[in-house]
C-alpha cells in the first residue's frame, strides 16, 4: 500500500512537468529561479516523501497537489474562454492573468505543514502555473499587497461567483463594498478630479470643453490615473461631422467626416479614418467613443428621420453593417471601445434631451431597427438606451422600461447598458410626473430619487449624469434603496460585474 502511494506521487510529479515542456520556451524563460529548483524537486518526488515527518504528511500533499493542478486546469479554461477585446497584446496580457490566477490557487508553503514532501508537491503544481505567466504584472496585484491579493485569492476561487467573474477579478470584487460597486455605475461629466476618486466612480465624460484646454484636462486625468483604484471609462462623442469633440482639440480634425458620408466610402478607408481618430482619442487618455449612432435614416413614414437629419445615421437597415465593423475595428485596434446608440432606435423628430420624445412607430418598424444593433451586438458591447417613449410597445420612455433594456441585452448577457444624460430635461420631466420643470438645478430630492429608482429599476448598468456633483446622491439613494430591499443590491452587483468584466476585456484591469 505504501509502495502504492509513492507511485502516485511521482505519477502527479511527472505529469506536471509533462505538461510544461509542451509550452513555448518562451513563455517562462525570464520568470525567475524558481524553474531550476522547480527541475531538481521534481526529479526526486520519492526521495522527498522518504524524507518527510510522516505517511499522513504525504498524503496531505498527494491531495493539496492534485487540488492546485485542478484549479490550474479551472482557470484556464475559464479565462481563456473569454473573447478578448483587443489584438494580440491582449491576448499576452490575458495568459500573464490565467497564468497569475493559477499560482494564487495553489497553496503557498506558508500554509502547509513543513515537511519535504508538502513542499516538493506544492512546487510542481505551482510550476505548471507558473510557466504559463510572464513579466507583467498580475490583475490582482494592481490592487492590493502580494500577501492580501494571495489571501483574497485563495479564497475566491473556493467561494462563490454568481456573476461570471474571471477569476483574476475576484481578489479585486471580494475587496470591494456594495459602496464601492455602486459607484462603478456612475459615469460623471469631468470638473474635479479629486471628487471621482473619492467617490470611487466609473467614468467620466469628456466634451469639447475639456479639449480646448487639454493641459488642464490632461492633468486631471494624471491625478486620478495616479490615485484611483479600479481604472476609468473615459467616454466622448466622436461620431464625426456635427458631432465632432476632437475638433475643439485640433483644427486637424475640424472636418472629420460624418456617418452619412463614410457610409458612401469603402470599408477600407473607414478603417483607416477611424484608425487615426482611435490613435489621437489614446493620446489624451480616451477609451470609449459613444458612436455609432444605428438609429434609421428613415422614420416609420418614410421621411428623413432626426438623426439622418444630422448627418449622424449609418443607414435604414443592415446592409452597412460591415461599414460600421470597419470604423468599430478601427477604434478598437487603438483600445478604444464602441457605444452603440439610441436602443431600440431613434426615429422621432423631437430632440430627446430638452423634452420628452414620442415615436409612434408600430412594433414591426421597432424590430426593424433593433435587428441592426443585434447584429453588432457581437462587435459592439456596450449600448446607449434612447430616453424617447415609443408607444406602440411601452408606457414610458425606452430607458424606464425594463422590458426594452432586457432586449438590448438578449443574447447577450454581458452588453453593458448606459443611459443619456439623466439630468436632461425630458428624463427629470418624465420623473417627476409633471409636464414642465424648474430650472435646472432647482429639482426636488424626492423627485431625483424617483429618477435614479426608476433608472435603476428598469436595469441600466451605468448612469450618466453632466451635474457631477449629484453623483455623491446617486450614490447615497442606492445604499438606502438597498438596505430596504435586497433586489437593489443585487441589481448593483449585477451591473458592476458587467462593468468590471467590461474593463478587464479592455484590458483597463490587466496592467
Amino acid at each position: 500500500m505504501y509502495l502504492r502511494i509513492l507511485f502516485i506521487i511521482a505519477f502527479l510529479g511527472a505529469f506536471s512537468i509533462a505538461h510544461s515542456d509542451g509550452l513555448p520556451e518562451s513563455r517562462f524563460t525570464l520568470i525567475n529561479p524558481l524553474a531550476d529548483s522547480v527541475k531538481q524537486q521534481a526529479t526526486s518526488p520519492i526521495r522527498a516523501i522518504k524524507d518527510s515527518a510522516s505517511f499522513a504528511q504525504s498524503s496531505s500533499a498527494i491531495a493539496q497537489s492534485s487540488s492546485a493542478i485542478a484549479q490550474y486546469s479551472s482557470a484556464k479554461a475559464q479565462l481563456s474562454s473569454a473573447a478578448p477585446f483587443s489584438s494580440s497584446s491582449a491576448t499576452t496580457q490575458s495568459s500573464s492573468s490565467i497564468a497569475q490566477s493559477s499560482a494564487e490557487s495553489a497553496p503557498s508553503s506558508s500554509s502547509v505543514q513543513s515537511s519535504s514532501a508538502t513542499r516538493s508537491s506544492t512546487t510542481i503544481a505551482q510550476s505548471s502555473a507558473s510557466q504559463l505567466s510572464s513579466p507583467a504584472q498580475s490583475s490582482a496585484a494592481q490592487f492590493s499587497s502580494s500577501s492580501a491579493a494571495t489571501s483574497s485569492s485563495s479564497a475566491a476561487y473556493k467561494g462563490k461567483n454568481p456573476y461570471g467573474l474571471p477569476n483574476a477579478l475576484m481578489p479585486l470584487w471580494e475587496s470591494m463594498n456594495l459602496r464601492q460597486k455602486a459607484g462603478q455605475m456612475i459615469m460623471v461629466f469631468l470638473t474635479s478630479s479629486q471628487f471621482v476618486i473619492e467617490n470611487e466612480l466609473g467614468g467620466v465624460l469628456i466634451t469639447g470643453k475639456h479639449l480646448r484646454s487639454v493641459d488642464s484636462y490632461m492633468e486631471r486625468m494624471n491625478h486620478i490615473d495616479s490615485n484611483i483604484k479600479i481604472p476609468l471609462l473615459v467616454a466622448t462623442d466622436q461620431e464625426g461631422g456635427l458631432v465632432n469633440r476632437l475638433s475643439s482639440y485640433s483644427d486637424h480634425w475640424r472636418n472629420t467626416p460624418s456617418a452619412r458620408e463614410m457610409r458612401y466610402m469603402d470599408s477600407v478607408k473607414i478603417r483607416k479614418i477611424s484608425t487615426k481618430i482611435g490613435q489621437t482619442l489614446k493620446s489624451i487618455k480616451i477609451n470609449m467613443n459613444l458612436a455609432p449612432v444605428l438609429d434609421p435614416s428613415k422614420d416609420h413614414r418614410g421621411s428623413n428621420s432626426f438623426m439622418e437629419e444630422g448627418r449622424r445615421s449609418w443607414g435604414n437597415d443592415t446592409s452597412n453593417a460591415y461599414k460600421v465593423r470597419a470604423f468599430v475595428n478601427g477604434m478598437r485596434d487603438n483600445g478604444i471601445v464602441c457605444v452603440s446608440k439610441h436602443f431600440p432606435g431613434y426615429d422621432s423628430w423631437t430632440n430627446s434631451d430638452s423634452q420628452i420624445a414620442i415615436s409612434a412607430s408600430p412594433k414591426e418598424t421597432i424590430d426593424k431597427n433593433i435587428s441592426f444593433f443585434r447584429t453588432l451586438s457581437k462587435d459592439i458591447p456596450v449600448t446607449m438606451v434612447s430616453s424617447v417613449h415609443f408607444l406602440r410597445i411601452s408606457s414610458r420612455p425606452a430607458v424606464f422600461d425594463a422590458n426594452i433594456v432586457k432586449m438590448a441585452r438578449r443574447g447577450f448577457p454581458d452588453m453593458v447598458t448606459l443611459t443619456d444624460d439623466i439630468w436632461g430635461t425630458s428624463l427629470r420631466t418624465w420623473a417627476s410626473g409633471k409636464t414642465q420643470i424648474s430650472p435646472r438645478k432647482a429639482y426636488p430630492d424626492k423627485d431625483f430619487k424617483r429618477l435614479v429608482s426608476a433608472l435603476i429599476d428598469a436595469g441600466n448598468d451605468m448612469l450618466m449624469i453632466s451635474y457631477t456633483s449629484k453623483a455623491k446622491d446617486m450614490l447615497d439613494i442606492m445604499m438606502e434603496l438597498s438596505e430596504k430591499n435586497s433586489k437593489y443590491k443585487r441589481h448593483i452587483e449585477e451591473s458592476a460585474a458587467r462593468i468590471l468584466k467590461l474593463k478587464y476585456k479592455m484590458g483597463l484591469l490587466k496592467k
